[in-house]
Formats: C-alpha cells, structure tokens, sequence
C-alpha cells in the first residue's frame, strides 16, 4: 500500500512543564477564540472549493492553501490542548514550525464522482474519527451547550488520555509515553479525516496505527503482547454474515468461565499477597481465559477469520496472545492495590471499545462485498483489542506491567508466529 499522502510528524520529547499543563485550558483560550472563527471562514471556503473542485477536476490553489493552513494549524492546537506536545503553538498553521505537525499533498486532480459525493463517503470516517478523537477543526472541551456542527475535535480517546495525562504530567513532569502516543494516533486519523473531508485528497482516510505512527519510535516490548499471522485479511462471507450466531455458543462459554475466573481472581490476590507471585496453577488458568478471551473477541469483531477453540490454547489461533509462561514476582503493594491501580487503565479500554465496536461494523460490510478485512481497520480493532488483553492481564496478576495504550506495539516481529508456537 502507499503512503498516505498526509502524515504525521511527532518530535515530542515527552517533556512537559507542570505550570503550563496545569493551566493549559485557560492559556488555550486565544487559541479557541481564533479557531473558531477560522471554521467560519473554512466552512465558507470549503463549500467554494467543492464547487470549484466540480467544475474544474482540481482544487484552487489558494483555497488549498488556506485550508491547509486551517487543517494543520488545527493539528497544532489539538496536540498542545491534548497535552501531544508542550510548546504553545503558533496562530497560522505554518508547516515544520511545530513539534507534532502534519503534511499535506499540493492540490492535484481529484475524481469528480468522489468529489460529488464526499461528504457521504466520508460518513464512516467521521464517525469513527469521533470516537478518537475528532477530524480536525477546534478542539471539543466538555460544556453544557451548543457545540459547532463542525467542530470536531475531541473525541473519547483523547478526551480520557489527556485527563489521565493531566494528573501524570502533575506529579512527574512528563507525559505518560502511551497515552501521549494514543492521543498522537487520533489527531493523525483526525487529520486524514478533515483533509477528505475539505477535498485537500481524494485518498480515503487510513486507521492502521503504524502507518499514522511511523515518525514515532517503538515503546519497549510488553510482557502480553500479540503474535499471530497479521497479514491474512481473507474472510469467509457466508461465516461473516451469521458471525453473530455463530458466536453465541462461545458467548456463553466465556461468560460462565468469567464468574469462574472473577472467583478464583480473589483466591489468587490474597494468595499473591502471601506469597510474592501467583500459585502456578492460577497463573496457567488465567493465562488460558485471557488468551480465550482474546480468541472469541477476535473472531467476534471480525479481526481474524476461523472459528477458535474452546480452551484457549496458545498457537491454536492466528491471532494469539504471548504471556509469561511462568508465574513472576509481583510487587505487594501493586497487587494490594490493583484494582484502584487499574481504573485509568478501564477508562481507555472503554474507549478503545467504541472504536472497536465501529471497526466490527465496518468490517462487517467491507468483507461481505470484497471477501476481505480492510487493513487499516484491521490493525485499529487488533490495537483494542491487545489493550483490552493486558489490561485483563493486569487484573488477574499475569503481569504488574500496566497496560500499554500506544497503539505502537514494541520489538521488531510482533505479529509473526514464534517457531515453537508455531509448530505447536
């Protein structure tokens, strides 16, 4: 696949000064005065563009020009707003001028059929785009109102990382390297969105996160972490169609194995507590009900094809999870306090969720027509859905490594089956 002609650039040391983040929404507020009535005037020329854009087959270039200063000038404040980056941002939306900054493609022919119909098309993406975290234009703060139509930053993700990134930044002075990079993904993904949007493309928008993320380094390597075959998309229609039915039996089976495992979860925390590390036994049990659980949703929500096992066996699925094979110490005071350790780590999984929820849906469609999983979206639910699995890691102590939100995962082969597993 190319490149996706806008891309993202972050050069965020992670650095943040307390004093500013603390009063980061007050001294952002010239900032909101001014996007705001910048959307005003972009809306006026972007339905001037769409007109031109029919007529001639190609967008003005000084239409693109101001609405690319729009786009990447809102890309700026989102990432200073979301706590993405620390300095305070410019007022014109000047290219390379910014720590976390976009590039956008010159104007070039575009398809007038695509043209007409942008704005459906662009439908799902902004739907999506929501969830993360919004497709450009002003940042979204929560207030009792009226919010523009087309203000369209701020979405759940980033809403929850940068409240989470808030208290971190406090206390440590530096950006949480996870959630700083979720919020990076959904201002990339929103600047795709507005870019078609506001017809600067004629590229449909890109979920994949590597690909959004490809100026960002790796974080280090997670104890649970995926392995699997990333690169079949092939998808059964007629077991797509009736995937609903077809999963109930292990809906149900999940859900009996849940209480189970919600039981044995308290054995196991005061048996950690004592101990140092969980009994042998429980850490083998829970390694089996995460992986499951990984199994049935992947296959649920469309992010693998063949229909999994009931037992959880590692090397059984094509996407698969890696755990420690072995009970490690853990730290007392971490499992004394895991529950309330967790609860941030809940927050972003409930927003991943959305996303996931989404991702399903459009699948759903796409492999009906095509036959195929789409693999940007693809990569966005396996992201979900690895989060979800190191944060039931976490709770059922397979692990004291708390959930890593980056969407990035860390190591050079991540997605490629180990011999060993292989061969089992």
């Amino acid at each position: 696949m190319e490149p996706h002609p806008v891309r993202l650039v972050v050069e965020d040391d992670l650095e943040r000064n307390r004093l500013t983040v603390f009063f980061r929404l007050i001294l952002a507020i010239p900032h909101l005065i001014w996007v705001t009535l910048w959307t005003i005037a972009a809306v006026v020329a972007a339905i001037v563009n769409w007109f031109a854009t029919l007529i001639t087959g190609q967008p003005p270039a000084g239409v693109h020009r101001f609405l690319s200063s729009y786009v990447r000038y809102s890309v700026q404040l989102n990432a200073y707003l979301y706590l993405v980056a620390n300095p305070y941002p410019g007022f014109l939306g000047e290219e390379g001028e910014y720590e976390v900054d976009v590039r956008l493609p010159p104007p070039v022919p575009q398809e007038r059929w695509k043209t007409l119909l942008r704005i459906f098309l662009a439908l799902p993406t902004l739907l999506l785009s929501g969830v993360l975290g919004g497709a450009g234009g002003p940042g979204r703060i929560p207030q009792r109102g009226r919010r523009s139509t087309f203000s369209t930053g701020g979405g759940a993700l980033m809403i929850f990382c940068a409240f989470l990134g808030w208290f971190a930044v406090l206390f440590t002075g530096r950006m949480p390297r996870g959630l700083r990079d979720a919020n990076a993904y959904a201002i990339g993904y929103g600047a795709q969105v507005a870019a078609y949007v506001l017809l600067l493309t004629d590229r449909y928008p890109n979920a994949d996160p590597t690909a959004l993320l490809d100026s960002v380094p790796r974080p280090p390597e997670h104890p649970v972490h995926l392995i699997g075959d990333a690169h079949d998309l092939r998808r059964s229609r007629l077991t797509v169609f009736f995937r609903l039915p077809l999963a109930i039996p292990h809906i149900v089976w999940l859900a009996l194995w849940t209480v189970a495992a919600v039981l044995i979860g308290i054995v196991n925390w005061f048996a950690t507590l004592f101990r140092g590390a969980p009994p042998r036994v429980f850490h083998r049990f829970f390694a089996a009900y995460v992986r499951y659980q990984l199994h049935v949703y992947a296959f649920l929500y469309l992010t693998a094809n063949p229909f999994p096992g009931f037992t959880g066996e590692a090397g059984r699925y094509p996407l698969d999870l890696l755990v420690p094979a072995e009970p490690q110490r853990q730290n007392r005071w971490k499992t004394g306090f895991r529950i309330v350790l967790a609860v941030p780590a809940w927050i972003v999984n409930a927003a991943l969720g959305w996303a996931l929820i989404l991702t399903a849906i459009y699948t759903w469609f796409v492999a009906l027509a095509t036959g195929s999983a789409p693999w940007g979206l693809r990569n966005l639910s396996a992201y979900a859905l690895r989060y979800g699995a190191q944060l039931n890691a976490y709770g059922y102590l397979l692990t004291d490594r708390y959930p890593h939100a980056s969407p990035l995962e860390g190591g050079d082969e991540q997605l490629e089956l180990p011999e060993e597993t292989a061969a089992a």
